[in-house]
């Protein structure tokens, strides 16, 4: 359905570092890089950064949230990993949901603009 989905932060190098490491395990990379902008993916950009004088402020309790798709349950640990290790916050360690489905591996974090970030795989 969609093509790309854009978001605003107030410090571009900051969230690069950030995005650079959570995304690297999920197989996605950066594919864009300018001064006000940053573009990742894999094959395009579906996730464009740009820096912004007023970034949507982020709300834990608003439901949005941002999932990545993971290929296997290792790239979901990895993803949860370099998130707390490039300043992420916990949201939710890797594990199964069964409440969503008996396969349904994720883990979830909180990105330094306090966006949430899912990464999925149902294997």
């Amino acid at each position: 359905m969609f093509d790309h989905v854009s978001i605003g932060v107030s410090d571009i190098k900051r969230t690069g570092k950030f995005y650079d490491a959570v995304l690297r395990p999920l197989g996605f990379s950066r594919l864009s890089d300018g001064e006000s902008s940053l573009g990742y993916g894999s094959k395009g950009v579906q996730l464009w950064i740009s820096a912004t004088a007023k970034p949507v402020k982020a709300d834990t309790d608003s439901g949005l949230h941002f999932c990545f798709n993971a290929k296997d349950r290792a790239a979901v640990d990895g993803f949860h990993d370099a998130a707390l290790k490039a300043g992420g916050k916990d949201n939710g360690k890797p594990g199964i949901r069964a409440d969503y489905s008996p396969h349904y591996y994720a883990a979830f974090v909180i990105d330094p603009d306090g966006y949430r970030l899912e990464a999925y795989c149902g294997k």
